[in-house]
């Protein structure tokens, strides 16, 4: 990975121009991570801003009873990390590796110093904490309004907001999510998920290719079910 053209492609350093791009590079150290492998825990003091270049993980909360709760799965491209960074306080969620990855981390005292530098990093950074509040509130809303089909429908959804590829209508997820992951993300039991997916292809809504979800209609599935 070019990490170089990978800090380019990121929306909060849009604005920075070459030598400053650069400079990030040459600050930040790369990270490799098992499957599974755990990048940092709930209440860990926050050191770094992650950067993922390869591979996906999630971002989970544990619930009073134990149960986890995933609130999101990134992949290359995406970061995570920011809010502890920022405030200082400890982490909000912990982070797990889902496959074999390698994060880009960038040390607390360089990203604020770089900040102070570059006022429009945080402007920013100010819209993807927007974009990502807003985010909150929907899956809140899901899991708070919506029956189980109406929230695996919704975790579908964002999964396809965040990984999917579009077609000729049709949006293509790589890489699905195992049930049980899904489950995590929708508030709801493994069984429902799998009855769930596979009532959706049987309505024509989805296809499976393997690891693949198709959402054959996506205007379709997106009015019906958002």
């Amino acid at each position: 990975m070019d990490i170089i053209k990978l800090i380019r492609s990121i929306p909060i350093f849009g604005d920075l121009d070459e030598d400053e791009i650069k400079k990030i590079g040459e600050i930040g150290i790369n990270r490799r991570y098992t499957k599974n492998g755990i990048v940092f825990l709930e209440e860990e003091e926050g050191a770094a801003l992650f950067i993922i270049t390869s591979g996906k993980v999630k971002v989970v909360r544990t619930d009073d009873e134990g149960r986890e709760v995933i609130l999101s799965i990134l992949g290359e491209g995406d970061f995570f990390g920011e809010m502890a960074i920022l405030d200082g306080l400890p982490r909000s969620a912990t982070v797990v590796s889902i496959d074999q990855s390698e994060l880009f981390m960038i040390h607390r005292r360089d990203f604020l110093h770089l900040i102070e530098k570059s006022p429009q990093v945080a402007v920013s950074l100010l819209r993807e904490l927007t974009r990502r509040l807003r985010k909150s509130d929907e899956q809140i809303k899901s899991l708070s309004l919506k029956d189980a089909v109406g929230r695996v429908a919704n975790v579908i959804l964002q999964l396809a907001d965040d990984s999917g590829k579009i077609k000729k209508g049709q949006v293509v997820i790589p890489d699905f999510p195992l049930q049980q992951d899904l489950a995590n993300m929708a508030g709801t039991s493994r069984e429902t998920i799998s009855r769930t997916i596979h009532q959706f292809i049987r309505e024509g809504l989805l296809e499976q290719r393997g690891n693949t979800i198709v959402i054959t209609n996506f205007e379709k599935f997106k009015s019906t079910y958002s």
